[in-house]
């Protein structure tokens, strides 16, 4: 599943984010967007999944060499960011059951499995806002990773990760990341993208 950007540029009123980015994911070929606080990585991201309409070029996604227009593509991208609220009345629990109900999980697992994956079996019927940040961070990477979606993007997947939470992301991810694409932004922390072969770095693309 190809998704290619042809000459993609985003500006809010006058104020050009990026201009020119010219790329092609690939399955099996994670990326990380590389760049510091405020340069537009998240913008990029956000172009990506289909959620923010670029303000020039292209962005063709094809599945099974059928292409799929850009405001069906929500159904094939799971998205993990800090910024992304949970329903916080919902327990872990429940949150997961709620996912389930769109969009089903990889490899066949069940939601037992998902909230095992979590390490976070023990609060399971805890509601989120009694979550510390680490563990909703927890919560929100592991919805995205397992989902059965051909397209994951991370935005920061280490915020709020002491160094368990880093190593238990880095063999959720080593271990679900066949048969997708996988775009990660990262401000250069290496821990967060060691799995990515290829890199955009989104300075490059200022103008």
């Amino acid at each position: 599943m190809p998704v290619q950007l042809e000459r993609v540029g985003k500006r809010f009123n006058r104020e050009w984010i990026f201009r020119g980015v010219d790329h092609v994911f690939h399955e099996n070929e994670p990326c990380v967007v590389l760049g510091s606080n405020g340069s537009g990585k998240s913008t990029l991201l956000q172009v990506v999944s289909g959620a923010v309409r670029p303000s020039e070029g292209k962005i063709t996604y094809t599945i099974t060499n059928n292409p799929i227009a850009a405001e069906e593509i929500f159904r094939q991208v799971t998205l993990a960011t800090p910024y992304l609220e949970l329903l916080e009345e919902l327990t872990l629990a429940e949150l997961v059951s709620f996912q389930e109900k769109f969009k089903p999980w990889r490899g066949g697992m069940r939601s037992s499995d998902v909230i095992a994956a979590t390490g976070l079996a023990k609060a399971q019927h805890k509601t989120l806002r009694h979550f510390s940040s680490g563990m909703k961070q927890r919560a929100r990477l592991a919805l995205a990773v397992l989902a059965d979606s051909p397209i994951l993007l991370l935005d920061e997947p280490c915020s709020n990760l002491d160094a368990a939470g880093i190593a238990w992301y880095q063999q959720l991810v080593e271990a679900n990341k066949s048969d997708r694409i996988i775009l990660v932004c990262s401000n250069r922390q290496q821990y967060e993208y060691p799995f990515c072969s290829q890199e955009i770095r989104i300075e490059d693309f200022k103008k």
